[in-house]
């Protein structure tokens, strides 16, 4: 099977070139089809040298590709990029890395091999670690977490974590369902949806190493559009069918 990975990116000229290249040296060692896989970079309207960047690593590398998202919002990336895209597979991961990459070919044969519909890692699973996280965003993960099962009631045990992969053929039923929002709740969305029309889900306990000297997340800000969003979204929870 086919598949792209996302990449959302906004004015990171610092790192774009190096985790690129990281990312693209794991997938020819793990999946040497080249023609089986492509990175999207989609950038969200940089204004540094981000985008100039991305078009030199897509000019080195044909299974790099740009694409240029009108404005910002990590969900208005995604759903820019995976509406394009042909590929069997599509999914996300963050710029930094955070998620080992060895999960990378558990996710895909979770998808390709074992039946699955969608895979999301997890931070909170007993068996993932989680390095270098402060304590201050162990706790507000927990607590965002345990309000969606209470509010919405949903099931899975990480909303948040940015590594999420779907087979492509699902999307517009998902986006259909109400995964629409232009910001970072959309991969939370895709898995409210997915669970309430009944896909069939992997849980994938992760490593992550957390990158807080690049997180620009503004917590209380984050955790008011959560709860806008959120109120949204359970209103659609009893039109969904299964």
């Amino acid at each position: 099977m086919t598949f792209d990975v996302t990449i959302p990116v906004l004015n990171e000229e610092a790192t774009l070139d190096r985790q690129v290249r990281t990312l693209h040296h794991f997938l020819s060692e793990h999946f040497p089809d080249q023609h089986q896989w492509r990175i999207i970079i989609a950038d969200n309207g940089s204004v540094d040298n981000t985008r100039h960047i991305a078009a030199a690593l897509t000019d080195e590398f044909p299974e790099i590709k740009l694409v240029a998202v009108p404005e910002k919002g990590v969900g208005l990336a995604l759903k820019t990029s995976w509406t394009q895209s042909q590929a069997d597979i599509v999914g996300y991961m963050d710029l930094d890395l955070a998620t080992d990459l060895r999960h990378f070919p558990q996710a895909y044969h979770a998808l390709a091999t074992e039946g699955f519909d969608l895979v999301y890692g997890t931070r909170l699973h007993p068996k993932a670690r989680v390095i270098g996280r402060t304590l201050k965003r162990e706790i507000t993960s927990r607590i965002f977490n345990l309000m969606l099962r209470l509010y919405l009631g949903t099931r899975f045990s990480d909303g948040m974590c940015g590594f999420k992969w779907l087979k492509r053929e699902h999307l517009p039923a998902l986006m259909e369902g109400g995964a629409v929002s232009n910001g970072w709740f959309f991969s939370t969305e895709l898995l409210a949806i997915a669970e309430w029309k009944g896909l069939k889900m992997c849980e994938l306990p992760v490593i992550w190493t957390d990158d807080t000297s690049s997180s620009r997340v503004n917590i209380g800000k984050l955790a008011r559009q959560y709860m806008a969003a959120m109120k949204v979204l359970k209103r659609r929870k009893g039109t969904i069918a299964r």
